[in-house]
Order: structure tokens, then C-alpha cells, then sequence
């Protein structure tokens, strides 16, 4: 393994960072109560990766078993308990647990109802997954959606369930 090569061709860098404050208010938040803040995305990484905080809610939430075909899926535990699925087993993991899934891996996730917990959810290459979050925001406050609409909704947002 080697570096990759250069992108920038500079010999004096540049002040090009990005700074979020931690009060900073959450992009979405879900009916359940559910929160995720934007801290990296796609679009603001030139396509390297989306970083993402999920808040969860009081209520249990979170997908069943499914894969992706194009992206890479990391969990790291912030707070809390939250059950991870990988691919064989659901683990209990907390604060500094850590699963990587790679494109085409088995996984899913779900909170302990009533405990608050948080994670961060890091995706390479960083798709636009902004559109899954909100179109599933959506649905939950009840868009009205075909079983047709739903599957092309999941398929353009690779996300394959089993």
C-alpha cells in the first residue's frame, strides 16, 4: 500500500478547512425523534466520504439486514447502546465499538428502546446519502409511497434488503 497521488500541487498550502461547532443544530430530524447532523458529506468532500452523527430517538429504530453495491459503511459508538448486525450475529456495542462493513456486507442497526445513544456512520466513497436520510424522514411522517416507488426509492439509494 502506498500513498495515493498528489491532489493538491500548492507548496505553501491553503486554509481550506472546515469547522463545525458542536451546537450546531441538526439537518434532519425524524418523527420518531431520531437526529443526524450532516458533518461531512459527499458533496463537501469531493466524493471521499459522508461522516454522519445519528442520534437515535426513544423509540427503536433503525434498518433491517441489507447491503450495499457501491459504498462502504463504518459504525463507531459514540454514547449508549446500539445493536449492530454483521452479517452473522447482532452485537451489543457501546461507547468506542467500532464495525466496518464492506460494499456488499450483510448489516443493519437498531437502538435500545429508551436509552439514548448516538454514532457516527462514515461512507466510501461518500455518496449523496443526504436524499436516503430525508426521502426516509418522509415516508415515516407518511408520504404515501407505491411498493413500486418504495423499491425504486431503495434502488437508486443502493440499499438492497434481504
Amino acid at each position: 500500500m502506498s500513498y495515493p497521488e498528489p491532489r493538491y500541487h500548492g507548496d505553501t498550502g491553503e486554509a481550506s478547512a472546515t469547522y463545525r461547532p458542536s451546537d450546531h443544530k441538526p439537518e434532519l430530524t425524524y418523527p420518531s425523534g431520531v437526529e443526524v447532523d450532516y458533518l461531512a458529506t459527499g458533496g463537501s468532500t469531493s466524493g471521499e466520504f459522508g461522516l454522519y452523527r445519528w442520534t437515535f430517538g426513544e423509540t427503536e429504530s433503525g434498518p433491517d439486514p441489507h447491503f450495499h453495491k457501491t459504498i462502504s459503511e463504518s459504525f463507531f459508538i459514540l454514547t449508549g447502546t446500539v445493536r449492530l448486525y454483521n452479517g452473522e450475529d447482532w452485537v451489543e456495542a457501546t461507547s468506542g465499538d467500532f464495525l466496518y462493513v464492506p460494499p456488499g456486507g450483510i448489516h443493519a442497526f437498531k437502538n435500545v428502546p429508551g436509552e439514548p445513544a448516538s454514532m457516527l456512520l462514515m461512507f466510501t466513497p461518500g455518496a449523496p446519502r443526504e436524499g436516503y436520510f430525508e426521502g426516509l424522514a418522509e415516508f415515516a411522517a407518511g408520504k404515501q409511497a407505491s411498493e413500486e416507488e418504495r423499491a425504486e426509492f431503495y434502488v437508486r439509494h443502493d440499499n438492497h434488503w434481504l
